[in-house]
């Protein structure tokens, strides 16, 4: 045990906790009088409001499924073994036995997780390798869990295996047992790719982020939870040709920054992002999620508004679009002893914005972590004199998913 890396060890006292008796972890000092456990907590240090997963894994911290750190952490990035990943989906999804455990020869029965994998196995989800290994300290790939899902819940691909993984630029990378499975959870709408619907990475070792988001689909293609509605799920629904998207239709976006800070005069490019699948009344794709709308913000009637300029699927095909968000005027005033730190967090600000807030602040250090938008960062040296000697500024503040879902001013034809 002193050997194991500490979020090992922590994950491991973690999961005794939150999947109970059948897991039976060796008592060490470090484990006899362990931190308070984070087991319920949803709000982790590690994992911001606007953190790709974080509705996933909210959902499966309330579930029980998983659980965060002692220190109130998550660590969404770290790798997951095969171990802990028998501990959340047997927990996660259980379902009658559909064969006889086995002893692997490098589980001992007082392993932490030898329930656990027990279960696993016996439902369907995990099987071990040849000369009954089961391999539990070794990381699983993205490809493997996809695999364990599918097979443990039995779906099976109803359409050809090489068109549904083609969907995939990198299909290739996919190993041959995983094709017909990862094609069936495709189907399924399990398979979750951030941040590119289109690239599954599947030899890559799974984070407990996205093991968090595929564990969640599968519960969802199950019909025991409702869907989240995350960009990052891969939708097959056939996409619509030759379509007309009539003026007056809404299209849901969404940006990287929590909010957008710029001054009333400047003008600023902005892609964003459409946020789900626009979809026709007969079930057809109109515009998939991810494909990208470039324009600007810019000055108007006292305020600011998005304007549309081109549209790019995810064919790469473009169009020219004319659409517009509604005119934004909530302002945030930046005085001389604003905390920077908080009015900046998951922000993005324009270059004149950033001028101000120095200029006024005092702080230089403010376009070091930031989003920096417009002019780029040359040109502050310039701009921040007139703002020097100012108690305060108001600041245009768009909020991208309140203020920057925008209408089609005019017929788009999509061919």
């Amino acid at each position: 045990m002193k050997n194991l890396k500490p979020y090992k060890m922590t994950t491991a006292l973690l999961l005794s906790v939150t999947f109970g008796s059948t897991l039976t972890i060796p008592l060490t000092s470090a484990l006899i009088n362990p931190a308070p456990v984070v087991a319920q907590n949803t709000q982790f240090s590690d994992v911001s409001s606007n953190y790709w997963a974080r509705d996933f894994i909210s959902a499966l911290v309330n579930r029980g499924v998983i659980a965060g750190f002692p220190d109130g952490t998550f660590q969404p990035d770290a790798p997951v073994t095969r171990a802990q990943f028998a501990a959340m989906v047997q927990k996660a999804l259980p379902k009658e036995r559909m064969r006889t455990n086995i002893p692997f020869n490098d589980v001992a029965s007082n392993y932490w997780a030898s329930g656990a994998i027990n279960n696993a196995y016996e439902m369907g989800f995990l099987s071990g390798y040849p000369g009954q290994i089961f391999r539990p300290e070794q990381n699983i790939p993205r490809e493997q869990v996809l695999v364990s899902l599918a097979n443990g819940l039995n779906y099976t691909p109803a359409n050809s295996v090489d068109s549904v993984v083609g969907y995939f630029n990198d299909s290739s990378g996919i190993s041959n047992f995983a094709r017909s499975p990862v094609a069936a959870a495709t189907e399924k709408r399990i398979v979750v790719n951030y941040p590119n619907t289109r690239l599954l990475n599947p030899t890559r070792n799974a984070t407990r982020a996205e093991v968090a988001a595929l564990i969640y689909q599968a519960l969802v293609s199950q019909g025991q939870v409702a869907s989240i509605n995350s960009p990052y799920v891969v939708s097959q629904l056939p996409i619509a040709t030759n379509t007309r998207i009539v003026s007056g239709t809404q299209i849901p976006v969404s940006y990287q920054a929590d909010k957008i800070l710029l001054t009333r005069d400047e003008t600023v490019p902005i892609t964003l992002t459409i946020a789900e699948d626009m979809v026709s009344s007969n079930g057809s794709v109109l515009i998939p999620r991810n494909s990208t709308i470039t324009g600007e913000l810019r000055p108007t009637e006292n305020g600011t508004r998005f304007v549309a300029q081109e549209l790019q699927l995810l064919n790469g095909r473009t169009y020219t679009v004319n659409a517009s968000s509604e005119v934004i005027t909530e302002t945030e005033t930046v005085n001389r002893g604003t905390d920077t730190g908080n009015l900046l967090k998951n922000a993005a600000i324009g270059t004149a914005a950033a001028a101000a807030i120095s200029g006024v602040t005092g702080d230089r250090r403010i376009t070091t972590g930031e989003l920096l938008l417009g002019a780029g960062a040359g040109v502050l040296a310039t701009l921040i004199p007139q703002f020097l000697g100012r108690n305060s500024v108001d600041l245009l503040v768009i909020k991208p998913e309140t203020n920057l879902n925008i209408t089609m001013n005019s017929d788009l034809v999509l061919n």
